[in-house]
């Protein structure tokens, strides 16, 4: 069990009882709110986070059903632990509650000894699926923790349409050479932070890391209003973070980095990939390996961004620096139009 306090909310319409919970919450070294109805509470939920729900039923505005309907129905609340306690009776009631979600049902008068049990397990289950969540969303990404969350985990994949990005850094190896492995993972580590940050804040994912690159998917596992669109634009923000990491490499006198990127449009199959035991989120499809051969494509050509027609068709304004038509993708037996953006 854990020792650390808990903010708990106390919903109760008898002021009595907010009172008496209230001061027991306390004495066990908790923090105490309170709401005299389940209207209330809801607002105070939005507005707040806590730890634990001590929730009446008998109610105006808004009853202790109600409230746990609500709080079912909320993504953001639905791992709340919720403890009613109430002086309803009745075996009926108390399944209820149990099946709207509740953790476990104290009638009243509520035992200290009782309560004192019960707000320490609710809290260390709390604790439990925070840890869960923040693990799973460090291995996966908010999206995908997201996706797992409302729809499960399934071997398999949905088709959809998509925008796939490829990055790569120009020239690692030789780059890498004289570096310690230290030194090599630092910088990794950087340029990953700042790629993550520049897919993410235009509505990606990172699906892959490959070595010095990687892939992002945008479109999958959520819908975007134009995923060429947030792809390309994630991509000129990526470009904009090297140039600022390379004025401080510089400074320090050491060599800049280039990056290569690669953006194709067009249905993909999305979805985990791997067994019961070990799967990773992925899509496949040829728009996927269309996005790897135009990254790889940057190097022919000495482009900074290269793009297929089908993500060109989807921008609303772009600047086209030069137009490759009929070019030959490796892999590909009909020749393509690409564009350097």
């Amino acid at each position: 069990m854990t020792d650390a306090p808990g903010h708990l909310l106390i919903v109760d319409d008898n002021k009595v009882n907010r009172l008496l919970l209230s001061r027991n919450v306390e004495l066990l070294g908790h923090k105490a709110s309170v709401a005299e109805n389940g209207l209330v509470a809801m607002e105070m939920l939005s507005s707040q986070s806590y730890d634990l729900l001590l929730l009446d039923i008998e109610m105006p505005e808004m009853d202790g059903f109600q409230v746990l309907e609500a709080i079912n129905a909320d993504p953001d609340l639905r791992e709340l632990p919720v403890i009613v306690t109430s002086s309803v009776e009745g075996l009926d009631n108390i399944v209820r509650c149990i099946e709207l979600g509740a953790e476990d049902y104290l009638p009243k008068p509520v035992n200290k000894t009782l309560l004192s049990a019960r707000v320490s397990s609710g809290l260390e289950k709390k604790r439990l699926r925070d840890e869960q969540r923040r693990l799973l969303e460090r291995f996966a990404t908010t999206e995908v923790a997201q996706d797992l969350q409302e729809s499960g985990f399934a071997i398999g994949g949905k088709r959809a349409n998509a925008s796939v990005l490829f990055c790569d850094i120009r020239g690692f190896t030789a780059l890498s050479e004289n570096l310690a492995p230290e030194a090599t993972i630092d910088l990794l580590n950087t340029f990953y932070t700042l790629m993550f940050e520049a897919v993410t804040s235009n509505g990606g994912i990172v699906s892959l890391m490959l070595g010095d690159g990687l892939m992002a998917l945008f479109g999958v596992p959520q819908p975007l209003n134009n995923t060429a669109q947030s792809a390309v634009a994630a991509g000129h923000e990526m470009h904009s973070m090297i140039e600022m990491l390379n004025h401080d490499r510089l400074a320090d006198g050491e060599r800049s980095l280039r990056i290569g990127i690669g953006i194709a449009t067009g249905e993909v199959v999305a979805g985990y990939a791997g067994t019961d035991n070990r799967a990773t989120y992925t899509c496949i499809g040829s728009a996927v390996n269309l996005a790897a051969r135009l990254e790889a494509e940057t190097q022919n050509t000495g482009s900074r961004i290269l793009v297929d027609q089908e993500t060109l068709d989807l921008l609303d304004r772009v600047d086209i620096q030069e137009t490759f038509g009929g070019t030959q993708i490796k892999g590909f037996s009909d020749p393509f139009d690409i564009h350097a953006l």
